[in-house]
């Protein structure tokens, strides 16, 4: 009998076997989900055969990896047992919704995967972190293959799923496996929409008065502009709503110096700059809006994962509308926030907008945001944030 990994989530238990077993499935995108789901969870597919998608992007976490400690939670560790990465590893919830890359009417790039947006589309991104030498640690797409090739029953599903011949070249099988895990983001194990947000639409939730104001000034075109990269869908289509619009700006996130510290990175995160179809000085520092579903039990906070709390970033917002010596206060450090990692091309028209928010503001906009974890993840908001 094959060995059997067995993982709970929200008291719902499921059994991942180690090999990929016959699946008698009518539909070939179901198959598929099937095998990007074992390849979702698979850990040969490291150099150390010691990491997998999931061990960056933890199912019962909302997708996101709470292995480390300290400083270093922050970033992911990688499969060689001590390097760790610069960026923090974002949630993979509603990622099916990134658009590809592009340059939008207004002048502002939007889409594509990764913090800068270099992969196009999601398979792409799947493909990315076997071969990264900091995360998975695989020397070469054959290298990956080849521990494809190990598993009789991955060896069958790819044939029927992608022809006899899917094995011939390395470049092929590869992006199979990608286009598989990228199936597999895409059910509805990532995607639910099943929030109290979601329900209050349906008429199945009524918000708390706190929740109630929280809305009001999160889509205000007074108070706040939290809409203005956190909206796409507009009313009364809002049921789909991803909260972001896939834009790119620099915020003034600070550079996180107790990571740079430990991880012994040197050079700045220039973000978008670093995308291979941008040449334009002014993109440096941006990064990718994120999803806000989720983003209460998603923590830590920014591409560098900067803040630990997300009412710190409320603050960190409210910083540029506030003359209060308080306000210009880190509550985490007990310093003055931190200057920017790149100080050129924030985006202040953005950052300067309405008045200062008091606390009750602050807290209800948190409060909002809560509504938007799923309901399989709500228990982790009594210890987060």
């Amino acid at each position: 009998m094959a060995q059997k990994f067995i993982f709970t989530l929200l008291g719902l238990v499921f059994v991942l076997p180690s090999t990929v077993q016959a699946v008698d499935l009518s539909k070939k995108s179901a198959q598929k989900e099937y095998l990007g789901q074992q390849l979702f969870f698979d850990t040969a597919l490291s150099k150390n055969r010691t990491q997998s998608c999931a061990t960056c992007h933890e199912t019962g976490q909302a997708f996101i990896d709470t292995r480390g400690k300290g400083t270093a939670a922050a970033v992911s560790l990688g499969d060689d047992g001590h390097s760790l990465g610069d960026r923090n590893a974002p949630t993979v919830s509603y990622a099916a919704s990134i658009p590809p890359f592009h340059l939008k009417t207004n002048g502002i790039y939007a889409g594509g995967l990764f913090l800068d947006g270099r992969s196009a589309t999601l398979a792409d991104q799947a493909a990315g972190p076997p071969l990264n030498p900091i995360e998975m640690g695989m020397d070469s797409e054959a290298t990956v293959v080849t521990r494809l090739q190990e598993n009789p029953n991955y060896v069958a599903a790819f044939k029927q799923l992608y022809g006899e011949q899917v094995f011939a070249d390395s470049d092929t099988a590869y992006k199979a496996m990608a286009d598989a895990i990228a199936a597999f983001e895409k059910t509805a194990l990532f995607n639910p929409y099943d929030s109290k947000y979601d329900k209050e639409l349906r008429g199945e939730y009524t918000f708390t008065d706190e929740e109630e104001l929280g809305r009001t000034l999160f889509f205000s075109q007074q108070f706040t502009n939290c809409n203005q990269c956190h909206q796409l869908e507009t009313l009364p289509n809002r049921s789909g709503e991803v909260f972001t619009n896939f834009e790119y700006h620099n915020i003034g996130v600070p550079e996180n110096t107790a990571l740079r510290a430990i991880n012994g990175v040197k050079v700045l995160d220039e973000g978008l700059f670093q995308h291979p179809d941008v040449n334009d000085p002014a993109q440096r520092g941006k990064f990718r809006t994120p999803t806000l579903r989720n983003v209460a039990v998603t923590a830590p906070y920014m591409h560098n994962g900067v803040f630990k709390d997300l009412r710190t970033v409320m603050l960190f917002y409210n910083k540029y509308n506030s003359r209060a010596a308080s306000r210009q206060i880190n509550p985490e450090t007990g310093n003055l926030w931190g200057k920017p990692e790149i100080v050129s091309n924030i985006s202040m028209d953005l950052l300067t907008f309405g008045p200062a928010l008091d606390d009750r503001r602050i807290d209800a906009l948190v409060a909002f945001m809560k509504t938007l974890t799923d309901q399989r993840y709500e228990y982790l908001l009594g210890t987060k944030n």
